[in-house]
């Protein structure tokens, strides 16, 4: 591919409908062909959104399964525990049977008869027997307590297991998703090196102008409020984020060396003091929203409608990420994805 082709297709995929179905329907040509600019660009722009919400569902799905391990592991010690406990009463019990053995047929006969045979001090003898009776009785509650507890201990060991090999099943169909994503991608991004360059240009120059527009419309309907100090913590997540720029996009990558979107953002606040979830849908989910005239550098955007992908906010209109697969972590116009919303991280106490 030649060099500015991968540059060229990571920043394509925000055109609008302005080089969409009319453009490809007036061609005449097959979608798919080099010279079908309008629908290479359609396709493009899809895969690239396929893509990155491919890879936050691969994201979303490891981290269920790094939940599920957890359960597992918590549920099989509370076997274990319960089983110890169960053979420590009954071994307890045991030795009760093993006493009640060794004093003859003692224990069957009537209380003062064994008074008189034993020759033992009664009230001694009648206090000894009142704390046999009880512990014995103690110990079978306790025998009967604990077999429940581990019929129920296993139950819920088995259930977990059983969803960790669906977890398993799952991860393997978003990671085959995830692939095959990749893959047209690539098929496109091949189509793309064909071009000759004055198409290039043409489709750069494009893209630029429609991402101008974007942005412009965004900035006017929510002005950036850049004269608000923001918080010390967001700044020092802003400025490790950009520290980061030029680093490679890597699915599933959380540094140091390569990026996801959401990989960026939970470390750049992570070196801020606060925890961040995985996935931008987690933190469209958990976080606290912002209005998205009230941005703070160090917030986090949220674009799509399924929050499939997620940005540092930079101020003055902008926001630092890897945009695209093939394309590092950059600094970018805001508006160049749909925007879904903002969130704002809290530090630690």
């Amino acid at each position: 591919m030649r060099r500015g082709t991968v540059a060229l297709a990571g920043l394509l995929f925000a055109t609008t409908a302005s080089v969409s179905g009319p453009a490809a329907a007036e061609s005449g040509r097959p979608p798919g062909e080099p010279g079908d600019v309008g629908a290479l660009l359609t396709e493009l722009r899809a895969l690239h959104q396929q893509t990155g919400a491919a890879t936050e569902a691969f994201n979303e799905t490891e981290e269920r399964l790094v939940e599920q391990r957890a359960e597992v592991d918590r549920l099989t010690a509370r076997l274990a525990d319960t089983r110890s406990g169960l053979a420590d009463a009954r071994r307890t019990a045991g030795a009760l049977a093993a006493a009640q053995y060794r004093h003859g047929g003692a224990a069957d006969l009537p209380p003062v008869l064994r008074l008189l045979l034993t020759g033992d001090d009664p009230a001694r003898a009648l206090h000894d027997g009142t704390v046999a009776r009880r512990a014995a009785s103690a110990q079978l509650a306790e025998i009967s307590r604990l077999t429940e507890a581990e019929s129920q201990a296993a139950g819920l060991a088995g259930e977990a297991t059983a969803a960790l090999d669906e977890q398993r099943t799952l991860v393997e169909r978003q990671r085959a998703q995830r692939d095959e994503a990749h893959r047209r991608l690539d098929e496109v991004a091949g189509l793309l090196a064909g071009l000759d360059e004055e198409r290039l240009t043409e489709l750069a120059t494009l893209e630029e102008r429609t991402t101008a527009e974007a942005q412009r419309e965004f900035l006017a309907e929510h002005p950036p409020t850049d004269d608000r100090p923001g918080s010390a913590a967001g700044q020092r997540a802003l400025d490790w984020a950009l520290a980061q720029r030029g680093k490679p996009y890597e699915v599933g990558a959380e540094g140091p060396d390569a990026f996801d979107p959401a990989g960026l953002a939970m470390r750049a606040w992570e070196h801020a003091g606060a925890t961040v979830p995985r996935t931008s849908a987690r933190a469209w989910e958990r976080l606290p929203r912002v209005p998205l005239d009230q941005l703070q550098p160090g917030d986090l955007v949220i674009y799509h409608d399924d929050a499939s992908h997620i940005a540092v906010y930079a101020g003055e209109g902008s926001v630092v990420h890897p945009p695209a697969p093939g394309e590092p972590v950059a600094v970018t116009p805001l508006a160049v994805l749909p925007v879904q919303g903002a969130v704002r991280p809290t530090t630690r106490a």
